[in-house]
């Protein structure tokens, strides 16, 4: 019989989520079902912690379509640690229907390694990501409704830098014009659609605190510019506090299980490579309230998930990660080498060295962090003995600590060498620190993420970002952190250029000031934040059975 994720996990024995609730410490009064699987979490509900867990980051090379199985590799220790008894909870973020429709795939894992109930968080969960949807575009409701009904705060329409969102990848609406058909139907302008994953509405609801903190920073966002060019409010439009209310059931953080019975909190979906690419701050502190060991991720490469994680989630949230785990697998090293995807079930042990380079950089990138990181090596069925040596080989000379995992197939059984690798790194202290200062100017905290974390040269600045920087500067928003919107395929800003590119520079094309999150997203490349669908999108292989379970769900 040939496995996957699906059948996997159609055939998984769920417990009652209150079961998994009392293992995690959660008392009944805190929880609000959805479901006998699902549940939310009310924190306020949730008795003191006497101390705080500590936090294992899983990060990963840089992506290729051979896959590198990050998500079960965390979800494979969060399970290893529990079977040596540890007291742990795994923290994710919430799948986006762009990629879950579209080629990427879902974000609970794989194998026996997943989180369950699958396709309920592959689809539309608990509503989290609808919520976020329905505030962004009331939002976008309300700014139009205001040119309409007289314009008192005279927003220059060019100028409004608000979009709409929906979650599903569509290309067709990265540039619309709204309010056609007379004065009726609105002011006529130009606009456009961002993925709801990358909405600063997602951003917000994932780094604030609690209630408070997430009108307040609602109230921060700027949705435009007036016809004197002064920035715009959502706090000048008076709706912070509705916004707040479309969102104060997503804001609580969602308990799950995984297929051995660890309990997971799966909130908060931002992309790493357009946003910021980490799970909420509420469920990654009510982790860290509830037990020992808190096993989370961040998306992509370590040149974008960890970068981000360490500069924005632990600066805003007040804690590092005391342990880092680097993913690679044999077969994404051979695509780093130069071998094409159609040819990777052949042995090559020259190309996995030649891709090693790839590996070296995400190593030392998490070193100059201050952590000694561990690496993963994610086993596939068509590695080789020989390919394999070649990186426990380079491991060993390199002193870097290294653990084969095969959670997909034998759940946490398979990573039990590696959380025991990380369990001795959480004994060690950490130097860590941060790359760069807030205070420092923005081209110096470009540069240094350019030049340390991507291994590059320099950082140039189209005119419009030069324009756009002046603006930020006048403002006063120059000492935020920075959020690279950059391809995840490549440490440079070019997707061909695999393995570890050298003398390259990373040109900047767009500054836009996030001041609800609390950063500058600096668009590079061609990155879109509305994806469009592949060739052969995942959906055409979906369906439902006359029972209502899903079909062609990976």
């Amino acid at each position: 019989m040939t496995f996957t994720d699906l059948s996997i996990a159609a055939g998984a024995k769920m417990l009652p989520i209150k079961e998994i609730a009392e293992r995690a410490g959660i008392p009944e009064e805190a929880l609000e079902l959805y479901g006998n699987f699902k549940a939310k979490i009310n924190v306020n509900d949730l008795p003191p912690a006497a101390d705080f867990g500590k936090v294992v980051l899983v990060t990963a090379i840089s992506p290729t379509p051979a896959g590198e199985g990050k998500s079960t590799v965390t979800v494979g220790l969060a399970d290893a640690f529990n079977q040596l008894g540890e007291s742990v909870v795994v923290a994710l973020r919430e799948p986006s229907l762009g990629p879950v429709m579209g080629m990427k795939g879902g974000a609970t894992g794989g194998g026996f390694a997943q989180v369950l109930p699958m396709e309920d968080i592959n689809l539309h969960f608990t509503g989290d990501i609808h919520a976020i949807t329905s505030a962004n575009n009331a939002l976008a409701a309300f700014i139009d409704n205001h040119l309409h009904q007289g314009n008192r705060l005279h927003i220059d329409p060019r100028r409004i830098t608000w979009k709409r969102a929906l979650d599903i990848n569509d290309r067709a609406l990265r540039h619309v014009t709204i309010g056609l058909g007379g004065p009726a139907q609105g002011v006529p302008r130009e606009d456009g659609f961002d993925i709801t994953v990358a909405s600063e509405i997602m951003a917000v609801l994932c780094l604030a605190t609690s209630l408070e903190d997430l009108k307040e920073r609602l109230a921060q966002m700027v949705i435009g510019y007036t016809y004197d060019r002064e920035p715009v409010t959502v706090r000048d439009l008076e709706v912070e506090g509705a916004l707040a209310l479309l969102l104060k059931e997503a804001f609580k953080p969602n308990l799950v299980q995984t297929i051995e019975g660890t309990p997971a909190l799966i909130h908060g979906g931002p992309f790493a490579n357009i946003a910021h690419g980490c799970n909420s701050l509420a469920a990654t502190n009510t982790a860290r309230q509830l037990a020992d060991i808190v096993v989370t991720e961040a998306g992509f490469g370590a040149d974008l998930g960890a970068e981000k994680f360490m500069h924005i989630k632990s600066r805003k949230g007040g804690f590092n990660p005391d342990a880092v785990v680097i993913v690679a697998t044999v077969r994404a090293l051979k695509m780093h080498g130069g071998i094409a995807k159609d040819a990777l079930a052949e042995t090559d042990p020259d190309a996995v060295r030649r891709g090693m380079v790839n590996l070296a950089k995400h190593v030392d990138t998490i070193r100059q962090f201050g952590i000694e990181p561990v690496v993963a090596l994610n086993r596939f069925v068509t590695d080789s003995e020989g390919e394999l040596a070649e990186i426990m080989a380079w491991a060993k000379a390199e002193g870097v600590a290294i653990a084969l995992t095969n959670v997909w197939e034998q759940g946490g059984k398979g990573g039990l060498e590696l959380a025991e690798l990380v369990k001795q790194e959480l004994e060690r202290p950490t130097n860590f620190a941060f790359l760069y200062n807030e205070t420092d100017s923005v081209e110096e905290k470009l540069r240094v993420i350019v030049q340390k974390v991507y291994g590059g040269v320099d950082v140039q600045l189209s005119d419009k970002a030069q324009k756009q920087l002046l603006e930020i500067k006048k403002c006063g928003w120059d000492e935020l952190p920075i959020c690279m919107a950059k391809t995840q395929y490549s440490l440079s800003d070019q997707p061909k250029l695999l393995g570890r590119p050298q003398g390259f520079t990373i040109s900047i094309r767009e500054i836009i000031p996030k001041l609800g999150a609390g950063f500058l997203v600096c668009l590079t490349g061609d990155i879109m934040t509305m994806p469009g669908l592949p060739k052969q999108p995942a959906a055409l292989k979906m369906d439902v059975g006359p029972n209502g379970e899903a079909v062609g769900l990976f």
